[in-house]
């Protein structure tokens, strides 16, 4: 599995302590089962589109409340590049399908 935006978001999680592992973030963050990023790298695979919508609604939602505190902005502006990221992979991948490749 190539590096990702997931792989981004999880890091940035980790490292604030929001979450404690990738089974964690992938339970509560992504909605997918404890083991979902860990297939991912067996398999070499990529997140599906629904795991990063999933996950780039969850950004938008605290990065927009943590805008409007000032002690937590810049984590907020973050979560919402994160977030613009994530919209992004999806359009990647989605005009892949569309286009056939």
């Amino acid at each position: 599995m190539q590096k990702t935006v997931i792989n981004e978001v999880f890091d940035l999680l980790h490292t604030i302590k929001a979450v404690d592992s990738e089974s964690e973030f992938s339970r509560d963050w992504l909605g997918r089962s404890e083991c979902y990023l860990r297939t991912l790298r067996f398999k070499n695979a990529e997140p599906s589109v629904a795991t990063i919508a999933i996950c780039a609604s969850k950004l938008q939602h605290y990065g927009n409340q943590l805008v409007q505190q000032t002690n937590h902005r810049a984590l907020g502006e973050r979560f919402l590049v994160l977030s613009q990221q994530c919209h992004a992979q999806i359009n990647q991948q989605s005009k892949a399908l569309w286009l056939g490749r």
